[in-house]
């Protein structure tokens, strides 16, 4: 329940003030969160090891300090939903290739939209739908109702519609039959039943969602990603469609699949390490 309090502390925060004071804010709060959350620092630095095996510990702290300002930055963004419209857009955020999705909506198989856990995917998702396209996304429930509800009406009052985890195959099998596009945030699995699959060359759970939609519903892949500019400005880059030949053998060519696109991750994560928001153990040990 605090957490749902200081959620809405932020949100009127976010809201009622101007956006650089806001940013300024969020970064104090990183990095005193960094300063004190010894567990999620060392899982940081960890994971950025294995990105960066050549680079000294000096150089990780760093882009380790930056992945909390970045996501406090997210969070604050996230907060300031309400703000958002065409203007905004216009303004604060450069669109590349979204004739991608449209060729892709032309051939009436939805879209299944792929991102990680990298720039400002709930942001992304709330550009496309202010832009007018069908635009569905999967998200895992808070634990807590009120979190979950807070998250949801978020995301529902600038045009994303959500689907629950829990419920996701159906309800993304009927949404992209009609045409419409599904986001899934593929680099991180949380049932612990994903397909193992190499990530810089160590294993680790991929969700099979993404791999799973476009083989049973011959829907294309597309990769997209929000990332964020030093100026605080934004680029959402939409990637050519996941080129892939099912051979018919479904075990195999989930896999085969993943393997495909996760090189696009590893190119975005080592372009953007301190964008990319993995605060726990993320590969098999």
């Amino acid at each position: 329940m605090l957490n749902y309090y200081l959620y809405r502390f932020g949100q009127f925060i976010a809201l009622n003030l101007p956006l650089k004071l806001v940013y300024s804010i969020a970064i104090f709060l990183a990095d005193l969160h960094y300063f004190l959350a010894f567990r999620d620092r060392r899982f940081v630095k960890a994971n950025l090891k294995v990105i960066f095996p050549e680079k000294r510990n000096k150089e990780l702290r760093k882009i380790s300090k930056m992945v909390f300002r970045n996501f406090a930055k997210y969070l604050s963004d996230f907060f300031r939903f309400e703000k958002l419209n065409r203007a905004y857009i216009e303004k604060n955020i450069k669109l590349e290739n979204l004739h991608y999705f449209d060729q892709a909506l032309e051939s009436g198989k939805g879209v299944v939209v792929l991102t990680a856990h990298l720039g400002n995917w709930e942001l992304g998702g709330v550009v496309l739908a202010q832009l007018g396209y069908p635009f569905w996304a999967v998200a895992l429930a808070h634990k807590n109702k009120k979190v979950d509800d807070f998250f949801v009406a978020q995301r529902a009052v600038k045009g994303v519609n959500v689907i629950a985890m829990g419920k996701a195959v159906r309800s993304c099998i009927h949404e992209l039959k009609d045409n419409h596009m599904v986001a899934l945030v593929g680099d991180r699995d949380f049932t612990g039943k994903g397909i193992v699959v190499d990530l810089f060359n160590k294993p680790m759970h991929f969700p099979e969602g993404p791999a799973a939609l476009s083989l049973m519903t011959g829907a294309s892949i597309i990769p997209g990603f929000m990332v964020r500019n030093p100026d605080d400005s934004f680029t959402l880059r939409i990637e050519k469609p996941v080129e892939f030949n099912p051979s018919g053998d479904k075990p195999k060519d989930l896999a085969d699949l993943i393997k495909v696109y996760k090189n696009v991750f590893e190119d975005y994560i080592r372009k953007y390490p301190d964008q990319w928001y993995v605060f726990r153990r993320f590969w098999i040990e």
